[in-house]
């Protein structure tokens, strides 16, 4: 019997899905900044999404970046979707890390803040859309999910203080004198 438990136990593990690929994997590990690091995990959904989506004819530069990033993703949509849940998640928690160990004051937190903002904003109709089309269960969990990480981040962009815009200070000899 305890043979038995084995068997079924084992496909069921083998089953298990990385969310990022090896390369992937390791460029969110090499990036620790925030910022450095959202943008990693922006782009990871972005190649699912692309795939989701389908590449466009004259978009064949992701072949060219697979030494960078990896084979694309692959599998079906709701193992996508899923993939998408997980990516936005591992953003949310590792801003989350960033707040909690009293770093936010770093000019590279509302930089990442704003940059996963700026993506969700785009990320959330297509969400949207994918939900109202889909009849599998899971898929729909998974898009809830994404859905609901994607509001919360938004929200989160609201109760950011305004961007102050760097300027650069001119020399005086730049300077035009008043007349």
């Amino acid at each position: 019997m305890l043979l038995g438990l084995l068997l079924i136990v084992q496909p069921a593990a083998a089953q298990r899905r990385d969310y990022l690929n090896e390369k992937e994997a390791d460029l969110v590990r090499d990036n620790q900044q925030i910022d450095l690091r959202i943008d990693v995990l922006i782009k990871a959904i972005d190649r699912r999404f692309m795939v989701l989506n389908g590449v466009p004819e004259g978009k064949k530069d992701w072949e060219k970046a697979s030494d960078i990033w990896g084979e694309m993703p692959a599998g079906p949509q709701p193992a996508l979707y899923s993939d998408i849940n997980k990516l936005l998640q591992k953003a949310v928690d590792d801003i989350d890390d960033v707040a909690a160990h009293n770093r936010m004051d770093s000019k590279f937190f509302p930089k990442a803040v704003r940059a996963l903002g700026s993506s969700v904003d785009k990320y959330l109709p297509q969400l949207k859309t994918a939900f109202d089309k889909t009849k599998d269960e899971k898929e729909k969990g998974s898009l809830i999910g994404a859905i609901e990480l994607c509001e919360q981040i938004l929200e989160a962009v609201g109760k950011l203080p305004p961007e102050v815009k760097e300027t650069k200070k001119k020399d005086k000899k730049d300077k035009k004198p008043k007349t």
